[in-house]
């Protein structure tokens, strides 16, 4: 690291690294934000800090940066003021969803199942939820409380899809599916969650940025939010008001849920103009060339 000419990442480093003079740093973040982020967050509930502290930490953090990526004008302007960044933005896109543009075709989506041992003649829903600040055993380790009733999906949806969970890596519960071999499958250290996005037919979010990535392949999403107000109201906060403009419907029970599914499969998915008016706000400079524009702006 010491004798890097360039440092890219798109998790903060730890301050106690230390940047060399001459190293360019490109930071390439983690997608589009729904949840505040650091200046913008009013109280901190995480583990081993606390509010000031952790903006403090952040700040220096991000004074390091000499190129920060963005995927589109909204990220621009909240980056700028949440992080403190004050050097070049690089409006581009995520470079790592060139991907889903790029191996989109049935043979790379075939060989992917093939190679995670996923059956061919059902489809794939994709459950991943994003951690929650308050629920931890300590720093850097955070449980989850699963609220999906895997039985019921089972026994609902189990002829005709299996379910693949990806848990946010910083959750540290294992997940016991054995009970539920053949339908649910615990992916959670899948090293590439873009190989899982292809792979799915749906994606079950709930405030997690994973679904602003998902937008790019315009596919059905549902949103699973049990603790809504709990997490806007008192843990988080949103942006932007999340049960209006999320891109699907947000239910709150496993109930809701399945019925959710089977109208989707009754109805079929087609791009309505509020999931449009979505992904032209939020993907439409996600085109399969983000690399390309990065590489021509930081590596001269």
């Amino acid at each position: 690291m010491t004798r890097a000419n360039y440092w890219v990442t798109n998790v903060r480093l730890p301050l106690w690294m230390s940047k060399p003079k001459d190293t360019i740093y490109l930071q390439t973040w983690h997608g589009t934000p729904l949840k505040r982020l650091a200046l913008d967050m009013e109280e901190v509930h995480m583990p081993g800090t606390n509010t000031e502290k952790y903006k403090h930490n952040f700040l220096a953090e991000t004074a390091r940066w000499d190129y920060l990526i963005s995927p589109n004008a909204y990220s621009s302007e909240i980056f700028a003021r949440a992080f403190g960044f004050e050097n070049e933005m690089i409006e581009s896109g995520y470079p790592r969803n060139d991907f889903l543009y790029q191996s989109n075709d049935k043979e790379t989506i075939d060989a992917i199942k093939d190679r995670v041992g996923l059956p061919k003649d059902k489809k794939v829903i994709l459950y991943a939820p994003t951690w929650r600040d308050n629920q931890f055993y300590g720093k850097g380790r955070y449980r989850f409380e699963l609220d999906l009733d895997l039985q019921r999906m089972r026994e609902s949806l189990g002829e005709d899809y299996v379910l693949i969970m990806r848990m946010h890596y910083l959750i540290a519960d294992h997940l016991d599916l054995s009970e539920f071999e053949g339908f649910a499958y615990d992916f959670s250290h899948h090293e590439d969650i873009r190989e899982l996005y292809l792979i799915s037919d749906l994606l079950i979010t709930d405030y997690s940025s994973v679904f602003f990535d998902y937008a790019n392949l315009k596919r059905p999403m549902l949103f699973f939010t049990y603790d809504i107000e709990d997490y806007r109201d008192h843990l988080r906060g949103f942006y932007f008001d999340f049960e209006k403009k999320a891109p699907g419907p947000l239910v709150l029970t496993t109930d809701e849920l399945i019925q959710a599914v089977k109208k989707i499969a009754e109805s079929g998915f087609a791009v309505s103009d509020h999931f449009d008016e979505f992904y032209q706000k939020f993907c439409s400079l996600e085109t399969g060339h983000s690399a390309e524009k990065v590489v021509k702006s930081v590596f001269k």
